[in-house]
């Protein structure tokens, strides 16, 4: 008898534990963790299209690139749940570490540990074929760390105070001048969005970001006149605003990646079929330019269904935002929302010639260890801060 009470209760604790695992995956918000899920399987077709034929022609496993895409993908969903497990309210007392490492990294990089990858000194070779590229984990370092400072109005004040605001400047200047020192001219411009776009939320005074953005508009002149841009970045600035001045050199990258995408028509040449991305005339296909092969082998219906799964991605990330239950928790949505919602137009951008080229990835599409696993906690800190908004929201 006793053993079967006990076998009783053993049976109906197993079934809330079960029941629990399974009201804390419905608070998921599902719309976003299925965009997020499209995007990456989408994502994992046009690595294999965009190296495929690359990797056949040196011998290679034609596969490479895909199974260790695919590796990625798996380690990043599993930060992203971990971190969607976390009460995000407790980052508040590792964000010093969280900002410390990031900072290590980046002088790391700097250092003879680092290592020069398309022109940018951004990356750690481990061996083995592995690399870190510390900036992308700088910027989830960056989100929880304004979050912090900004999402904690001193008494009587309504917002970020002047110290606040200073501090939080001072702070983001930093890991933000060593991503300048690679020179990584792409992810400085994320940062720039992110502080831009949580300084406006936090409810810091309109002065702020008046000053910051004429403050930007000088220094950026002010690195143009005195010549403090690599040549390859000028010659960047140079093929966007005139590609069809030097297409063999500066402009090829820009006129081959629109060339791909025009070709692409409405409903593209077919998956594994793109003529263009089978002859490698753009450059970095798998990674920054993987919007090409979208164009081309999906065409312009396909483009967009990427385009409006992103564009899910960014609606749910502000609507979590909005419904947070703490402003610790809009701001880090409000971040999270800057950074991918930048990057996305950025990368989209400079594939149909109406930003100039800079090395981001497309979030979620392109193939990538460091930037997949930083888009996926990301993605892991929209979930916690919506698994714990306002209960009767």
């Amino acid at each position: 008898m006793t053993g079967s009470k006990a076998g009783t209760v053993d049976g109906y604790a197993a079934r809330r534990t079960w029941s629990g695992r399974l009201a804390g995956l419905r608070r998921l918000d599902m719309p976003l963790l299925l965009s997020v899920l499209a995007l990456s399987a989408v994502g994992a077709l046009l690595v294999r299209s965009a190296t495929f034929q690359l990797l056949t022609e040196r011998g290679e496993d034609p596969e490479g690139f895909l199974k260790r895409h695919i590796l990625n993908l798996i380690i990043g969903f599993v930060l992203g749940g971990i971190v969607t497990l976390l009460d995000y309210r407790l980052l508040r007392a590792y964000v010093p570490i969280l900002y410390g490492v990031a900072c290590v990294g980046l002088l790391a990089v700097l250092t003879p540990l680092g290592e020069t990858i398309n022109g940018s000194h951004s990356w750690i070779v481990l061996g083995g074929g592995f690399q870190v590229q510390p900036s992308e984990f700088a910027k989830v370092g960056l989100v929880v760390l304004l979050a912090m400072i900004l999402g904690e109005p001193r008494d009587g004040e309504i917002g970020p105070g002047r110290r606040d605001v200073l501090l939080a400047l001072v702070l983001a200047g930093v890991p933000g001048v060593l991503i300048m020192l690679q020179p990584d001219l792409g992810t400085t411009l994320v940062f720039i969005a992110v502080v831009l776009g949580m300084l406006a939320i936090s409810g810091a005074q309109k002065r702020w970001l008046v000053g910051l953005v004429g403050g930007g508009a000088a220094a950026a002149f002010a690195v143009w006149f005195f010549g403090l841009l690599k040549d390859y970045q000028i010659d960047r600035f140079i093929a966007f605003l005139h590609p069809e001045a030097d297409p063999r050199g500066a402009g090829y990258n820009a006129q081959q990646a629109r060339i791909a995408i025009g070709s692409g028509g409405a409903f593209g040449k077919g998956l594994f079929h793109g003529e263009q991305t089978g002859g490698h005339f753009v450059p970095e296909q798998q990674t920054d330019f993987i919007f090409t092969v979208a164009g081309e082998e999906l065409g312009f219906v396909g483009a967009a269904v990427i385009v409006a799964l992103l564009g899910v991605v960014l609606w749910r990330g502000l609507r979590i935002a909005t419904q947070a239950a703490d402003l610790f928790g809009t701001l880090v949505a409000t971040g999270v929302v800057c950074w991918l919602g930048f990057q996305a137009f950025e990368n989209v951008g400079m594939t149909i010639g109406i930003m100039p080229i800079t090395g981001l990835p497309l979030p979620f599409v392109s193939y990538g260890g460091s930037a997949t696993f930083a888009n996926m906690i990301a993605f892991g800190l929209l979930q916690a801060v919506h698994v714990r908004r306002r209960p009767f929201d």
